[in-house]
């Protein structure tokens, strides 16, 4: 059905535009938010008294344009990404991605009108972005993507491996036997420096 647009809405088209769209939508969704008019001769009448403050909307928005697309046109942005040493991104540059940069430099532009060839940049260098303005003005900003210096810690040394449980009573073990054979020497020592010399026996 035939509806007359009393509001812009992008993509459909702008205030004062004729377009035909499903019952469905017309009813559940652009008349009761006041988006659109239905398209009879009232409605006609009342739109086209208000054609001349429509067009004078429609002059400052391309006004607004050129002026936005000079800024943009000018403009260059860095976009620091984590790479790898052959300088392919660990993710990528998508239309999001430069629509949250451009709001860090002052402009509030929607990301679907954000276009990047090959829908997203995926390693470092210089790239062009277009971004579509009011009508069939565009702009075109220099995206310049860096590799982001990644440290890298150097690894922990290892722990010296665990004695076992066995292997600390077979040390043990070991230091006792030998404390035990240094007692019975020193032992043996002394009893051979106390017992008194043979003497030859008599005949």
């Amino acid at each position: 059905m035939k509806v007359i647009l009393n509001k812009d809405l992008s993509p459909l088209g702008e205030e004062g535009d004729v377009k035909d769209v499903a019952k469905g939508y017309a009813r559940n969704y652009l008349f009761p938010r006041g988006i659109a008019l239905p398209y009879t001769p009232r409605m006609i009448k009342l739109i086209e008294e208000r054609r001349a403050e429509i067009e004078a909307r429609k002059e400052q928005k391309r006004l607004d344009a050129r002026g936005l697309k000079e800024k943009l046109d000018a403009l260059e942005i860095t976009i620091t990404m984590p790479a790898g040493a052959n300088g392919r991104l660990y993710g990528a540059v998508t239309n999001q991605t430069v629509a949250d940069e451009l709001v860090k430099s002052g402009f509030q532009i929607e990301r679907k009108r954000i276009e990047l060839a090959g829908n997203g940049f995926k390693s470092v260098g210089k790239y062009k972005a277009t971004i579509k303005l009011y009508e069939n003005q565009s702009a075109e900003i220099t995206i310049i993507i860096a590799a982001q210096e990644i440290k890298t810690e150097s690894a922990p040394s290892k722990p010296a491996p665990r004695r076992g449980r066995r292997d600390d009573n077979r040390r043990d073990a070991a230091s006792a036997g030998a404390g035990y054979n240094t007692s019975v020497q020193k032992e043996n020592a002394a009893v051979e420096e106390e017992a008194p010399a043979e003497t030859p026996s008599e005949q």
